[in-house]
């Protein structure tokens, strides 16, 4: 029976030294800064785009109808493959350092890295149609690389 103890006794010493051991290995596989990249889908880009509604010039705020309107005039026939639009609410400085409030839109924009140099000219075009069309300062732009899978 002490045998039987001390080999228990043993093996639980021996177990218990390779889980700590073992231990921030395991953890460290979590760090996302040592994480590999997901290899799934092909290289894209995705653009978001940040649309005000509030007119600084004090007329109405853009509503549902009109930037749907805006989307399918000025972004689907660029974009027809597919885009996503999302209501939210924000704030930004404008020009006379007024912090404005209001309800936006978010329009975001998946295509491949080889079609980066054209999709750039024609989201620029859409920024500037969208100025223009609703007397905007400015419309907000993210670009970051990912990987899609469609």
């Amino acid at each position: 029976m002490n045998v039987h103890f001390t080999r228990n006794r043993a093996a639980l010493a021996i177990a218990g030294l390779l889980l700590t051991a073992a231990a921030p290995t395991a953890y460290a596989s979590f760090d996302t800064e040592t994480a590999p990249a997901p290899t799934r889908g092909t290289p894209y880009v995705e653009t978001q785009l940040f649309f005000g509604t509030e007119r600084p010039d004090g007329g109405p705020a853009v509503t549902d109808r009109q930037f749907m309107a805006f989307v399918d005039k000025e972004v689907t026939p660029d974009f027809p493959d597919g885009l996503t639009v999302q209501n939210g609410r924000g704030q930004w400085r404008d020009a006379n350092g007024k912090i404005e409030k209001e309800r936006s839109y978010e329009l975001i924009l998946l295509y491949p890295v080889t079609a980066a140099g054209a999709s750039d000219r024609k989201i620029e075009e859409i920024r500037r149609a969208y100025e223009k069309a609703f007397a905007q300062e400015a419309v907000g732009r993210v670009d970051d690389r990912t990987r899609a899978d469609f």
